[in-house]
């Protein structure tokens, strides 16, 4: 009989945000693949794990992959970790995931903590919808690409961003946002968590020297509904309400 695939959630920064079913999935499967087995191995520390690990990152091989996917054939559980939080949002695992439902091996989700989740309901900014495009791509054209999907978008952005990446990041977002709110979210969990609200503009001038891991979450753009309404007649605005009722 062949493994199980489980996709175990670990903290971003507070230890105690791992869950109970979380603890018990690593301390019961046969093997651990971490993206950075040394990160990994002070969580397992901590909680007195002790657990063969294989390490997977962005500059595996395919073989790395397929020496994974056959041990769970074979039968062996795994747990795959990200360096913190839910593994496969953006995180290499995605490549093990998507692999082993093409051979139909069973993946189970051990929820726990997310960043990208834990800042978009701290930011004030509308939950109701959002898009999350992870890291922006270095390649100029793509990058322009996305630039101009977060410029039109009617959801809540999100976004991770390394603290050498930043300044740039906001300065090109600057560009597009004009006076969207946008809030970053710092160390989330950690010491020194921090929540920073404002313009681009104004987080370029505030943010002179970035430090830690950030999510940064962008109101949505809000100038075409503004533009509809105040074009619109008192009856115009009465069948616009209406029309949303049926």
């Amino acid at each position: 009989m062949q493994g199980k695939i489980y996709l175990v959630a670990t903290p971003i920064g507070n230890l105690e945000d791992i869950t109970l079913r979380a603890i018990r999935i690593l301390k019961e499967v046969d093997i651990i693949v971490a993206e950075d087995t040394r990160q990994t191995l002070k969580l397992l520390n901590h909680f007195e794990i002790s657990k063969q690990m294989i390490s997977y990152h962005r500059h595996s091989s395919e073989e790395k992959k397929k020496e994974i996917i056959e041990k769970v054939k074979e039968g062996k559980n795994i747990a795959l970790v990200s360096d913190a939080g839910t593994p496969v949002i953006s995180d290499p695992g995605e490549e093990i995931v998507q692999t082993a439902l093409e051979k139909q091996i069973e993946v189970i989700p051990i929820p726990g903590p997310c960043a990208l989740i834990a800042a978009l309901i701290t930011s004030g900014i509308d939950a109701k919808e959002f898009l999350f495009l992870g890291f922006l791509p270095l390649n100029k054209k793509i990058r322009k690409e996305k630039l101009n999907i977060i410029k039109d978008s009617k959801q809540t952005t999100i976004l991770y961003e390394a603290p050498h990446k930043l300044t740039q990041t906001l300065e090109d977002l600057q560009e597009i946002t004009n006076s969207r709110k946008i809030v970053l979210a710092r160390e989330i969990t950690k010491i020194h968590e921090e929540y920073i609200t404002g313009t681009a503009k104004e987080l370029v001038e505030k943010i002179k020297e970035p430090k830690g891991e950030f999510v940064i979450v962008i109101e949505k753009n809000n100038e075409q509904e503004e533009n509809i309404f105040e074009n619109m007649s008192l009856d115009e605005h009465y069948k616009y309400y209406e029309n949303l009722r049926i």
